[in-house]
């Protein structure tokens, strides 16, 4: 069993009874921390993953000490400009002893991930439907249609598509019409419509 999480800005792997150092935390020495960014759980093979961290997933930990890390030297140098600089520097860090592992909420994360694939199943095909479908206030969808029956794209000819699209969808009954439907009523009265000059 162990966990990713994110502590002080870094990721760690974790699992219970391990000792970590992180970035100095305000907490006392002795004091007992819980951390709430859970970004992965493995509960004996079953792994969840959150998005970005599981909702009701949390690691506590004992602080064990606060110390500093090694000494790490900062030199910089500028050739024939007489500059030189060394600095030192010890990180602040703090020791911490990983006490429990909790997957409140990871079946619940779970069970959310597997319906979120449905809901964008569902919006995938409104978007495929509104595609398949004719918008008679667009003059590029209707110039479209006129083009594709080989018929003139002049005001008169979208005014009178304009109007067969209302009669088309009172005779039908429906309130949106597809571009087969705009096609077929095309052709029915295709002599109500300019053809395209040649």
């Amino acid at each position: 069993m162990y966990a990713i999480v994110e502590i002080a800005g870094q990721q760690f792997k974790v699992s219970k009874d391990s000792k970590v150092f992180v970035h100095r935390l305000a907490s006392d020495e002795g004091a007992k921390v819980t951390f709430d960014k859970v970004l992965l759980a493995d509960d004996n093979g079953n792994i969840t993953l959150g998005a970005p961290a599981i909702e009701g997933a949390s690691v506590e930990a004992k602080v064990l000490q606060h110390l500093k890390g090694d000494k790490v030297i900062v030199f910089k140098k500028k050739r024939r400009k007489g500059y030189k600089k060394k600095n030192g520097h010890r990180q602040s860090l703090t020791q911490i002893q990983i006490s429990a592992i909790t997957f409140g909420g990871a079946k619940k994360a779970a069970a959310k991930k597997e319906a979120a694939p449905a809901e964008k199943t569902e919006t995938k095909a409104a978007a495929t439907g509104d595609r398949a479908t004719v918008n008679f206030g667009e003059d590029h969808e209707l110039n479209y249609h006129l083009k594709k029956n080989n018929l003139s794209q002049s005001k008169e000819n979208r005014e009178t598509l304009i109007a067969l699209g209302k009669e088309v969808k009172e005779a039908t009954g429906k309130n949106i019409l597809t571009h087969e439907d705009v096609d077929a009523a095309i052709v029915e009265n295709i002599t109500r419509f300019n053809e395209l000059k040649k």
